[in-house]
Parts: structure tokens; C-alpha cells; sequence
């Protein structure tokens, strides 16, 4: 798998680029514009020309985008669907300036009536934005959820209702967060859930559509239903998933991108530099990649190959409901 993060564009979304490249990121997220207010400044042509640039050089890929928090694809109230659907084709029209693989976005969350129908709402809002972009190759990443309050995407069902009401588009794929998944009640925690977890994936949307994952460890045990990332090893999925997900050959060309905590204060103003938070997620996520197949890397253990380097966290417990940190 190809590692990276997501990376801030304070300075221009080139700065993205560079901030991913001291990191060492074989993959790089951004956000085209402020993700928590609806207009974002229009891309400068002499920036866009630059990242493509220097994605061009580095070997960066995939790189993709995460949509503005405001959108709600699936909500009833016709004002805000109007701005939701405003703002998620400026989205795609941002990655696609960008040449960027497709934009990330949480499904939605229900304001009223059933699922089923807010599912249907979904899929009839990335519809509008289609037609709207008929030649438009970025894609659509639906983004699986934790499953607070009424959000939907939480269940595989659920997009796979969203990819069946537009019959199959070829320009929607999903994007999995390992702790949303263990959040939602999916334990992947432990090789029969892990399978179990990916069996049921394929069967109800199909390996063919996961086009990029979100690694990230989870706070909250398995069922939680809250999203509250975690570093790596540090939370209540434990290294060992993530060693099983990074050496899994169905995912060999595929990216996983780390959305955690970052270090307060660590660049000052023009500088680009590392973060120490990044650093050390990164290169976890890197060791268990490559490290050789005899090294028995467990949660409760050290790594052989590298020196007997503890790269162990809290152990994982599967308790609903309790504190998984032991």
C-alpha cells in the first residue's frame, strides 16, 4: 500500500506538496478550501499549475480531497440542499482543476423520514452534480462513517443503496477509515473479523470500488458508534490490523492516509517542516509494511526486525461499551 496523510494548503495548495514530501508521503489528501465554510477562495491559475507540477515530480499518487463538513447531501431542508449541492460540485470542479482522483465525502446525515429515503436523496444530489459535469474524471469517494446520531454510510448497505440508485456509476468509489469501520461495529480487530468485515464489503459493494482508506486508530471501542481518531498503536484497534491491511494483496496498489492529531505550534509562519505527531504515525505505518514476513509483529510485542523497537500501543480489548485500553 502507498502510504501518506492528509497535509494542510495554508500557502497555497503546492504548500500541500512539499509538506507531503518531508514527510516521506507516497499518497497525499488535502482540502481544496476551508472545509468548514461554504465559499472558498477561487484556486489561483499559477498555484494549480504548480501542484501539478510538483505532484508530477515527487511521484505523489493518489492524491485526493476532502469535501467541506457543511455538506449534507442527504438533508430535506431546501435551502441547505441547494448551498449542498452548490458547494459539493465546487468541490469537484476544485479536483478536477487539481487532476486529483476523486473527492472524499461523508455521505450525509437524515433530517427527516427513513433512511431509505435519505439514501435515495443522496444518490439523487450526486446525480444533479454528474449531469451538472458530464466530463468531469474525478471521481465521487463515499466516505464510510462512524455512525453518530442519524449519519448515514455507517452500514455497507447503505452505499451500496447509494451506488444502485445511480445504477453503477463508474465514477463513485468508496473510501474506508479503519476507525469508522471498528467504531460502526465492525470488528476488524481480530483475522476472523477482519475477513468477515472485507467478505461482507465485497459481497454487498465490491473490492473493485475501494479506491483509497483513511488509517487512522480509534479512542472508542468496537460499536462505539464515535468517531475520535487515535494515533497508530495507540488506541483500541492495536498495530496488528493495521500490519494485516497494509500487507493484504488486494490493497497492494491502493493508499492509506492518516488523519490524526497533529503538533500545535510546530510550523511557523513561511516555514515548512515535520511534524513530530506525523513523523511517528507515518513511519509506524511504514515499519509495518515492510517489515519481513517471519517478524511476528503484535500488539503485545516487539519487532524483531528492527532492533526489538516496542511498536506496540494499548492493547486491543473488544468490550462494547468499555474503555479498550488495557
Amino acid at each position: 500500500m502507498r502510504i501518506g496523510a492528509h497535509m494542510s494548503v495554508a500557502g497555497g495548495v503546492s504548500k500541500a506538496v512539499d509538506r507531503a514530501v518531508v514527510h516521506g508521503c507516497e499518497a497525499l489528501q488535502i482540502f481544496t478550501k476551508n472545509a468548514n465554510q461554504w465559499r472558498g477562495k477561487p484556486l489561483d491559475r499559477a498555484e494549480i499549475a504548480l501542484f501539478r507540477q510538483r505532484i508530477e515530480q515527487t511521484g505523489i499518487t493518489p492524491v485526493v480531497s476532502h469535501a467541506s463538513y457543511l455538506i449534507n447531501l442527504a438533508t430535506t431542508f431546501p435551502v441547505l440542499r441547494e448551498q449542498s449541492i452548490a458547494a459539493f460540485i465546487d468541490e469537484l470542479d476544485r479536483a478536477e482543476a487539481l487532476g486529483l482522483l476523486g473527492v472524499v465525502i461523508h455521505p450525509g446525515t437524515c433530517t427527516a423520514g427513513p433512511d431509505d429515503e435519505a439514501l435515495r436523496l443522496i444518490a439523487d444530489a450526486v446525480r444533479v452534480a454528474f449531469i451538472a459535469r458530464p466530463r468531469s474524471r474525478t471521481m465521487v469517494l463515499l466516505e464510510h462513517t462512524a455512525g453518530q446520531g442519524r449519519t448515514l454510510g455507517h452500514r455497507f448497505e447503505h452505499l451500496a443503496a447509494v451506488i444502485k440508485h445511480l445504477r453503477g456509476s463508474r465514477r463513485v468509489g468508496v473510501c474506508l477509515d479503519t476507525c469508522h469501520l471498528v467504531a460502526a461495529g465492525y470488528d476488524i480487530t481480530t483475522e476472523m473479523g477482519y475477513r468477515a468485515t472485507f467478505e461482507q464489503f465485497d459481497r454487498l459493494v465490491g473490492l473493485e470500488r475501494l479506491k483509497v482508506f483513511h488509517g487512522n486508530d480509534s479512542k472508542r471501542p468496537c460499536g462505539s458508534r464515535v468517531d475520535r481518531h487515535e494515533h497508530i498503536g495507540a488506541g483500541c484497534i492495536g498495530l496488528q490490523p493495521f500490519r494485516r491491511l497494509l500487507t493484504d494483496p488486494r490493497f497492494a496498489g491502493l493508499a492509506i492516509l492518516i488523519e490524526t492529531e497533529k503538533t500545535h505550534g510546530v510550523e511557523k509562519r513561511g516555514a515548512i517542516v515535520a511534524d513530530p505527531l506525523d513523523v511517528k504515525n507515518l513511519e509506524t505505518l511504514r515499519r509495518l509494511r515492510d517489515a519481513k514476513p517471519r517478524a511476528d509483529i503484535s500488539d503485545g510485542g516487539a519487532d524483531p526486525s528492527h532492533g526489538g523497537a516496542d511498536l506496540s500501543g494499548p492493547r486491543s480489548i473488544k468490550v462494547r461499551g468499555r474503555s479498550c485500553s488495557a
